[in-house]
């Protein structure tokens, strides 16, 4: 019997002793009189087992089969291994036919001693940001260095963007680091997809913000101001207002995402068996969907803030990397172990001397641009200094005093030149070692000193 049940048998033999009245024992149980006179009577008939419910120990009509009860446990500890309680309940559902409610699944996974993996912290007191109201106000972008192949592949990061007002993920992708190019195919997706957003609230990451422990430059110091980062440059040339956060918990939603990404992401890339970088993107473009669909609110205002790029704007050319070069006497400019030739124009001839622009695109290609017009440009024949440092690279590798390669060298030396693509070689292939004379030797005496020697 329990506690209730008990006090009950108390009260009803003090009304047989004469000790309490009927309309006493019912107000102390909480009962009616006819009831209190009911169960009396079914005591004096029965004994303390009438007080008892009459269900006690029926198994309930709309309980779990003990067959289900299995099926659950076998699929948690099987196929679905590592997914929290709320995922399973929706993959079962989804795949597997079995719908249950939350709290059955977790009653079932609870009572064989499988807790979720996720570990929830106790909740903080802390002041709620209000979110902007209307989609594409604010875009909170940021990185997550996680393992999210398992061990099945590299160590990569996640680069996505978080709408501030619905939670939507518009776009996000996979990189082996978080860099600057993984940011510009970031944005480049989601103007192409939705268009250009208002505003981008991101950490103060050195690919957003310059740090001010760095050195400033003379351009700097002369100006009075930071430069731009490529990253901030780009959102100035599309008119989108850059907001940095002074704490990871200023950008809470995108860091909660993160969290939520790690525990259903990581489980949806072990269930396709995703090892590579691209495998990981492939099952993030089929995911991101179905995750917005769950997550996402309604925002507090109808409508989209986002902005469509002008008709004359071209992307690649404002999200790549762009470096100024001053071109030399020969029409020629240096950029990353290549030399590249300026060819003329109608509009100007040469370039020499002129600060010219040089844009790395995203797809790899250079585009160089004087005064925002591109100029032609071709790979620069080897330097002289260079033909002779690969020359005499040959002879040391074959052991041969002659030149093994005739044909070749004289295909070199013909007018045939400007087809000869530049190859970029080591620093180190540009310098010749030279002989350095010994210090007893006649060329470091002075003139006076050798002529007396001599006489």
């Amino acid at each position: 019997m329990n506690q209730k049940e008990q006090q009950r048998l108390m009260v009803f033999n003090q009304v047989e002793r004469g000790d309490l009245t009927g309309k006493q024992a019912a107000a102390l149980m909480g009962l009616c009189l006819r009831q209190m006179r009911r169960l009396l009577a079914a005591y004096r008939k029965e004994g303390a087992t009438a007080l008892a419910h009459g269900n006690r120990g029926c198994r309930p009509v709309h309980a779990l089969s003990e067959e289900t009860r299995k099926q659950v446990i076998a699929l948690a500890q099987g196929r679905y291994a590592g997914f929290n309680h709320h995922h399973l309940t929706e993959l079962l559902a989804e795949l597997e036919g079995l719908v249950l409610s939350r709290s059955s699944v977790w009653r079932i996974l609870t009572a064989a001693g499988l807790r979720s993996p996720r570990q929830r912290r106790s909740p903080k007191h802390r002041c709620r940001r209000e979110r902007y109201p209307q989609e594409g106000m604010m875009l909170q972008i940021d990185g997550s260095r996680h393992d999210w192949l398992e061990g099945r592949g590299p160590y990569l990061s996640l680069i996505a963007a978080m709408d501030d007002a619905t939670g939507k993920v518009p776009y996000a992708i996979f990189r082996i680091q978080e860099d600057a190019h993984g940011y510009f195919l970031l944005l480049q997706e989601v103007i192409r997809k939705r268009g250009i957003p208002l505003a981008l609230y991101s950490d103060r990451h050195g690919i957003f913000q310059r740090s001010a422990r760095e050195t400033e430059c003379l351009e700097e110091q002369l100006s009075g101001q930071r430069q731009l980062t490529q990253f901030g440059r780009a959102l100035r040339e599309l008119g989108i207002e850059a907001i940095f956060a002074l704490s990871p918990q200023a950008k809470g939603r995108i860091e909660r995402l993160f969290g939520t990404l790690q525990d259903r992401l990581v489980s949806e890339l072990r269930l396709a068996g995703a090892s590579t970088v691209e495998e990981a993107n492939q099952v993030l473009q089929t995911f991101l969907p179905d995750f917005n669909l769950h997550f996402a609110v309604p925002a507090a205002q109808e409508g989209s803030a986002y902005r469509h790029p002008d008709p004359g704007l071209r992307l690649e050319e404002v999200l790549c990397f762009k470096y100024q070069r001053t071109v030399a006497a020969d029409n020629t400019i240096r950029f990353e172990g290549q030399t590249l030739q300026l060819l003329p124009g109608l509009e100007r001839r040469s370039y020499a001397h002129a600060r010219v622009e040089v844009q790395e695109r995203l797809d790899g290609s250079l585009v160089v641009s004087y005064e925002e017009q591109a100029i032609a440009t071709r790979q620069a024949p080897p330097h002289p200094v260079t033909l002779r440092a690969r020359k005499a690279d040959r002879r040391t590798c074959t052991g041969h005093s002659k030149d093994p390669l005739p044909q070749a060298e004289h295909v070199i030396q013909s007018s045939e030149l400007k087809d000869v693509v530049a190859v970029p070689s080591s620093p180190a292939s540009h310098h010749t070692h030279r002989w350095k004379p010994p210090s007893n030797h006649p060329w470091r005496k002075s003139w006076r000193l050798t002529k007396s020697l001599n006489t």
